[in-house]
């Protein structure tokens, strides 16, 4: 071969290996209430523009904690306002960059069928029953669980639900799993847990009075992220019209008044919840 095709041919491979290694990576700590759509959405993102998206999932207060640790990274994706609300506070991201993406409604997920015959939250106080929360602390859905039973319920009441209580989840996937692998017989979470899994889970709604809020996933650009414009346009892409049909999709309410009408009354949306320090588990 001629030397000065060789020599082309080696430059065309470095400019192909530098413009591969050059390519966008974001990086994204995502609370596992957005998985199923969350990851379609990387992909379509990828697709769409070349850049490829890590999705690292937990509870949103364990990735918040990752964030903070390591101090990389491009974007947070908790599952609630509780906890972006935190990271905020510790100024992990930026204000400026926050979109609130889709909307999410307390119910009780049981096995499809309603084997025990639950139908409100004074049946997860029944002696025997297996219930499972997530962790209030690091879980978003576990701390709307605590504020749902401290409002609905008397104090012996609550005490005889912690009784039932088999374990505490570490993630919102994992709420929704305990019930379809059949470890609980009821978990309090969200009403979109029966679209991931719908032949073997299934809602049992709460009344109006029992839910004071509806809870939001909102998404923001990292303080730490060497790539802002890129993180940017990922986020108006997740809380745009692309993201939001991929979260309708998979059962999730896309605005407020989506919600209201599951619901049949208006609430409250997003905001804060302190928990109560008796529900720290030890």
């Amino acid at each position: 071969m001629n030397l000065g095709w060789i020599r082309l041919a080696l430059f065309a491979a470095l400019l192909t290996a530098s413009s591969i290694a050059a390519a966008p990576r974001l990086r994204v700590f995502a609370g596992a209430a957005s998985k199923p759509p969350a990851e379609e959405i990387a992909q379509a993102y990828q697709k769409a523009t070349g850049v490829e998206v890590e999705l690292i999932f937990g509870g949103s207060g364990q990735v918040l904690a990752q964030l903070e640790l390591t101090r990389s990274g491009d974007i947070y994706f908790p599952g609630s306002s509780d906890f972006m609300a935190k990271a905020l506070a510790k100024g992990l991201v930026r204000p400026e960059s926050v979109r609130d993406v889709v909307y999410l409604v307390p119910a009780i997920t049981v096995q499809k069928g309603n084997p025990k015959a639950i139908r409100g939250l004074l049946d997860l106080a029944r002696p025997g029953l297996r219930v499972a929360i997530a962790d209030p602390e690091a879980v978003c859905v576990g701390l709307y669980a605590v504020e749902i039973l401290e409002l609905a319920l008397t104090p012996a009441e609550r005490a005889a639900v912690r009784r039932n209580l088999a374990t505490y989840t570490d993630s919102c996937e994992r709420t929704a799993t305990a019930v379809s692998l059949r470890s609980v017989d009821a978990v309090l979470g969200w009403s979109v847990f029966d679209h991931w899994d719908p032949t073997r889970l299934e809602t049992v709604r709460l009344p109006v009075a029992q839910v004071p809020r509806v809870g939001t996933i909102p998404i923001a650009v990292a303080v730490c992220s060497e790539q802002q414009a890129e993180a940017q346009r990922f986020v108006e892409y997740v809380a745009g019209p692309a993201g939001r049909r991929i979260f309708a999709r998979h059962g999730y309410f896309t605005t407020p008044d989506e919600a209201f009408r599951w619901l049949g009354a208006t609430r409250p949306v997003g905001g804060v919840y302190k928990l109560p320090k008796a529900w720290i588990p030890e």
